[in-house]
């Protein structure tokens, strides 16, 4: 078996992880109340711009092959850090979850009975979901041998990143004030001790 199909199979069974992952946490979140929303039409267009980068063009090009031009051969190296970026984006995808619970919702809301979370990796970054979701974009370079398949999440999460993360922090000083002002101070964004 090639290095090549390999890497397919490590990101299509990441995939599925991903979903599995997802699924109950998404479930218990609809059955709490979300007190405010902000920028719904902002979030659609952001989450279906993560998802085409993601799933959506790596989809195409591994149903149709289009565009052949970009593909290239992996090597076994580059599958090795790709799954292991993956397996590490995956329990930071889980853990984020589970330590945000009932209060996690896919776009910016406050829900009711939501508090700062600063327990788990929450304690060490203040948005571990959205690291999560840049070490998957970067497993999917590493894993896909194609350079539009590859590179298109990290286009993606940079977009949805760079695009929401000020919103985001906006509306959590504007429901904790102080008190998220002083986890600001005291966390990163993503990268524990750096960003």
């Amino acid at each position: 078996m090639t290095a090549s199909l390999v890497g397919i199979y490590v990101w299509a069974i990441g995939m599925i992880a991903w979903f599995i992952i997802r699924y109950p946490y998404a479930r218990k979140a609809r059955r709490t109340a979300t007190v405010k929303a902000v920028g719904l039409s902002r979030e659609r267009v952001l989450l279906a711009i993560a998802t085409i980068g993601l799933f959506v063009v790596p989809l195409i090009w591994l149903v149709s092959g289009w565009p052949a031009a970009l593909n290239y051969q992996l090597n076994y190296a580059a599958v090795v850090v790709g799954a292991l970026v993956y397996l590490l984006s995956l329990w930071l995808f889980r853990r984020s979850h589970k330590d945000l619970g009932r209060q996690w919702s896919a776009s910016l809301e406050i829900r009711d009975s939501h508090r700062i979370v600063r327990g788990g990796v929450y304690r060490l970054i203040r948005h571990p979901m959205y690291a999560s979701f840049w070490l998957w974009a970067l497993a999917q370079a590493c894993l896909l041998p194609n350079a539009m398949a590859a590179m298109a999440g990290l286009v993606a999460i940079a977009i949805l990143f760079f695009t929401r993360i000020d919103h985001e922090e906006r509306m959590l000083t504007e429901a904790f004030g102080d008190d998220y002002r002083a986890y600001m101070r005291e966390t990163k964004r993503i990268i524990p001790g750096i960003y």
